[in-house]
């Protein structure tokens, strides 16, 4: 299926505020090309509304190792096994050629060409230090997400992680915990892409969800879903 979008722009004004003003008005940050950027039926989560479900604190109590760091992209400590966890993850999950190792490396080191700012790592233990991750040595890594984050908003963009890993309900664990972490760190809204397809449905389970209808954003999700 063709990615849904009402409209597409380029922009150069990379602003917290100017990147703030395009998400409220249903755009999203691509990997096509620096500053590119989609209006299409975007979701959020209004954090101010937003509170953990019986469902989503069952998922964090059964995967209550894994931990969520953060950092910022350019990721220096960028290695090539990150490009070949996300192509293998991407390849199983969606087929051929989706994600390229090579793209992920652009992505996550070249500022010149990436819309994204912010890695989410997850792993079971790491050595942190004052400023920041000290060593991964100690660590094996689970997953990554590719994120854009303004003082407002956090987008949960590009998240791939180890398949061969038995730890059920991995992939929903790391959104809460970056859901968790966006509203520890005061922002007002996450987004999760955008919805138009029967298996986005999952993203639909949290308290405090939005959609856009192409001019305004939404709270029936009884109608989002009649339309896919």
């Amino acid at each position: 299926m063709p990615y849904l979008k009402w409209d597409e722009k380029k922009i150069t004004n990379f602003s917290d505020e100017n990147i703030n003003i395009m998400y409220n008005h249903g755009f999203v940050f691509t990997r096509v090309d620096k500053g590119v950027i989609n209006q299409t039926r975007s979701i959020r989560i209004c954090l101010s509304i937003f509170e953990l479900s019986s469902e989503n604190r069952r998922i964090l109590r059964k995967t209550e190792g894994l931990k969520l760091f953060t950092s910022e992209i350019p990721y220096k400590k960028y290695d090539w096994t990150i490009g070949k966890l996300g192509k293998d993850f991407y390849t199983k999950k969606f087929g051929n050629g989706v994600f390229s190792a090579n793209k992920i490396k652009e992505m996550l080191t070249d500022d010149a060409k990436t819309n994204f700012n912010k890695l989410l790592i997850y792993g079971k233990s790491i050595h942190v230090g004052k400023v920041g991750i000290k060593n991964f040595s100690d660590s094996e890594m689970i997953g990554y997400c590719i994120t854009c984050e303004t003082n407002n908003l956090l987008h949960y963009c590009y998240p791939f992680y180890n398949l061969s890993i038995d730890v059920s309900n991995l992939g929903m664990s790391m959104m809460i915990r970056a859901i968790l972490w966006a509203k520890n760190n005061k922002k007002e809204f996450v987004y999760l892409g955008s919805f138009q397809r029967q298996s986005d449905i999952y993203k639909l389970q949290f308290a405090g969800m939005e959609w856009f209808d192409g001019k305004n954003w939404q709270t029936n999700l009884k109608k989002l879903k009649e339309i896919i």
